[in-house]
């Protein structure tokens, strides 16, 4: 309810126009150790108990869905992740055409910052992270995301470094400045894997969805313990 006051006073007030009130942010579930359909379907059910929360309070599907955003986790295995990203895009279309509804065509827009994956990083052997964290910010550019967060080396063992940081942000540098994997929409489709293990993950997400849908949504998945021990 606190969350929708603040997505309330936004789209109330015309000070920020164009300011995201809310990230729905799944990658601290993954860090707890959820898998990628959990991920998805987690963050699916938290942003519909959220619209639903704000429908019942009288406002349309228009005034602030297109504002809405998530924040993912860009983890180990490098296909799985990459069609996690298209299978989430697809599933909000989904939601949005046959739920919601909106007018405004900006809603249908799947808006997702991704974050390579902390958990994954090793004390041993410290300087193969930075191999981990290119590869997990390829996923993600690869799989559609609109911006990005590469960890740092060093974190499994302290504060990141003033060197470690910077390596972090010339990984994304070099991705979108000289690699050209940031200049073709979606350059994986039709590849027949990519698109066979999209097709599976949209159908299992979508099944875990509606599983938490049917126990009464994420809040009620909250109160009763069932999240966390599904966690």
């Amino acid at each position: 309810k606190l969350a929708c006051d603040l997505i309330e006073y936004c789209t109330a007030m015309k000070e920020a126009p164009r300011w995201n009130p809310i990230n729905f942010t799944t990658y601290n579930y993954r860090e707890g150790g959820i898998d990628a359909v959990q991920e998805i379907a987690m963050g699916l059910a938290n942003a519909t108990a959220h619209i639903d929360e704000l429908l019942s309070r009288g406002w349309k599907i228009d005034d602030f869905v297109h504002r809405l955003a998530f924040h993912l986790s860009a983890h180990r295995d490098f296909f799985e992740e990459v069609a996690k990203y298209r299978a989430a895009r697809k599933l909000w279309y989904r939601l949005m055409k046959e739920r919601y509804k909106p007018e405004n065509p900006d809603a249908y827009r799947f808006r997702f910052h991704v974050q390579t994956a902390g958990c994954s990083l090793t004390a041993q052997q410290p300087m193969v992270n930075i191999i981990r964290t290119a590869y997990q910010a390829l996923e993600a550019v690869l799989g559609g995301t609109q911006s990005l967060h590469t960890n740092s080396y060093d974190e499994a063992i302290c504060l990141p470094s003033e060197e470690s940081v910077k390596l972090a942000v010339r990984t994304q540098q070099v991705l979108q400045e000289e690699a050209g994997v940031a200049n073709v929409i979606d350059p994986l489709a039709g590849s027949y894997y990519v698109e066979s293990l999209t097709k599976d993950l949209e159908e299992r997400i979508w099944e875990y969805f509606t599983t938490i849908e049917e126990m009464g949504g994420i809040v009620e998945a909250l109160n009763t313990g069932w999240l966390f021990n599904e966690m």
